[in-house]
């Protein structure tokens, strides 16, 4: 992975609250409809359903946002990738691809752990129409690495994450929807770690050790 290029704090982190307003704006949309429905004394049933599952799907995507890009807690904190399995079990419930995750639980520095949940995105990336996402989380103890193997209809590495990955510094300024590929390969730095990407017509398979 080459260089990154830098981006002012001040930018990144109005740029990472952009990002979680853009991603839970829809269910909370959502349920707002769901309750006009029910002052309009609508199908109360539909209504009810409506407002139940965005509730799910907000609170999941906010769980999921609290660890990937928020500061979980002090400096130096460790996360139980448990906790990431949970919440990114949460988080998937509710979108087009599925995951499988395989591997032991451990505590380890919170930009371990905050890099394994936005390569999750990444790898959702790779498969916008769906498919699988298979992770494996291996030497925990020692050496932590994360592989993440997607599959599905048209597989690609997302062309921004690829262009960041590259060293290349984009042509177009880095905004709310191009900003989680870069926080990803900063927060590859800041934990010490490499990603890797191997791609083919089958599959994309990304790492970090």
């Amino acid at each position: 992975m080459s260089e990154l290029f830098s981006l002012s704090a001040p930018d990144l982190a109005a740029l990472l609250c952009s990002r979680v307003c853009h991603d839970i704006i829809s269910p909370v949309g959502a349920l707002n409809n769901g309750l006009e429905l029910l002052d309009e004394g609508g199908a109360d049933e539909d209504a009810m359903k409506l407002i139940r599952a965005s509730a799910r799907t907000a609170s999941a995507r906010l769980q999921f946002a609290r660890i990937a890009f928020g500061a979980a807690g002090s400096a130096g904190m460790q996360i139980d990738t448990g906790d990431a399995e949970s919440v990114a079990t949460a988080y998937f419930r509710n979108e087009k691809p599925n995951l499988e995750w395989a591997g032991g639980r451990a505590l380890l520095p919170k930009n371990k752990v905050k890099l394994l949940l936005n390569l999750l995105l990444i790898a959702a990336g790779a498969i916008p129409r769906g498919g699988t996402m298979k992770v494996e989380l291996s030497d925990l103890m020692t050496e932590p690495k994360f592989t993440i193997v997607s599959t599905g209809p048209m597989v690609r590495v997302p062309p921004k994450f690829l262009e960041l990955h590259s060293g290349s510094r984009p042509e177009e300024p880095i905004d709310a929807h191009t900003v989680q590929p870069y926080y990803t390969l900063l927060l590859a730095r800041e934990a010490g770690m490499t990603i890797s990407i191997h791609a083919s017509a089958e599959e994309i398979t990304l790492s970090a050790a």
